[in-house]
């Protein structure tokens, strides 16, 4: 089982989970999950790394936030993570929600981020997400963003069966393991928890505005490995390439959204190798 520690980091204490010894993996979650959503990659890792999987500012066990669920807040509260358990760089994986941190993070502090893993997310801010939203974007994100407070009030007491579609319809998969599901629902229960997860969609064009700005600027330079699944598939890399220098991609098939935890197995068979520097065939 990982180590769970409490790490104070502006302002804000962080549950973070640790396991292993070695080059630094620093894992970053998304929505509706909790540091857990990485289980089993961690376990898949820890053998020849230090894997370091927080749960996001005002999510889960971390403490609460009144502010910064923005790309480019989250991004410096993982810099400010990885200074306080020492570590002077890292590889760093983001999925969903934490995708886009790990991004600005690389593109802002290329000397920090050793490798750069992105999976399911369109970036907001980059070029070319047309296509792709050609219906507009998933409903939930105009649901969350809507007048402050109007989701909490409708979902408030009905938080397991709203978590419950996500973990299974609404991204493509086939739910999680039952405890894994229960620690989840439990991460996303009462209007406080509701409210904060939801600040994350209400800060996304705040979050777009940092990634249009930091790219008109500087080019992704670190080595990147873009991973797809349901429903983004390969329209991530699309995204990526005209601003990353050294990009591999892949798209997992037969794998929902939850790529961590619907085909651990295939995404270690890609990240191992990754990690390591060798060079996987796009």
């Amino acid at each position: 089982m990982p180590e769970l520690r409490r790490v104070p980091v502006d302002g804000v204490e962080l549950n973070v989970a640790l396991a292993g010894s070695g080059p630094a993996v620093l894992l970053l979650h998304g929505f509706p999950h909790t540091w857990e959503v990485w289980t089993d990659v961690m376990a898949g890792l820890s053998g020849r790394h230090r894997v370091i999987a927080p749960d996001l500012r005002g999510f889960g066990a971390s403490g609460p936030a009144a502010t910064g669920y923005d790309a480019g807040t989250l991004a410096e509260d993982a810099a400010a993570l990885l200074t306080a358990l020492g570590e002077d760089s890292a590889a760093v994986v983001g999925i969903d929600a934490g995708a886009a941190p790990a991004f600005l993070l690389a593109l802002r502090r290329p000397w920090l981020v050793r490798r750069l893993v992105v999976m399911e997310s369109l970036l907001g801010g980059l070029p070319g997400a047309e296509e792709f939203l050609a219906d507009g974007p998933p409903w939930w994100f105009g649901f969350h963003s809507a007048a402050p407070g109007l989701a909490e009030t409708v979902l408030e007491g009905r938080e397991a069966a709203y978590v419950d579609w996500f973990l299974s319809t609404g991204t493509l998969g086939e739910g999680v393991r039952p405890a894994l599901r229960d620690a989840f629902v439990r991460a996303y229960t009462g209007r406080a928890a509701l409210s904060r997860a939801f600040a994350y969609y209400r800060a996304l064009p705040e979050s777009a505005a940092q990634i249009e700005r930091a790219v008109a600027s500087a080019r992704l330079t670190v080595p990147t490995l873009a991973l797809g699944a349901r429903p983004v598939g390969a329209a991530l890399e699309r995204r990526l390439r005209p601003v990353a220098d050294d990009l591999t991609s892949h798209v997992i098939e037969d794998c929902g959204h939850i790529v961590p935890l619907h085909r651990p197995r295939a995404l270690l068979a890609l990240l191992r190798p990754f990690l390591a520097g060798e060079r996987a065939e796009a």
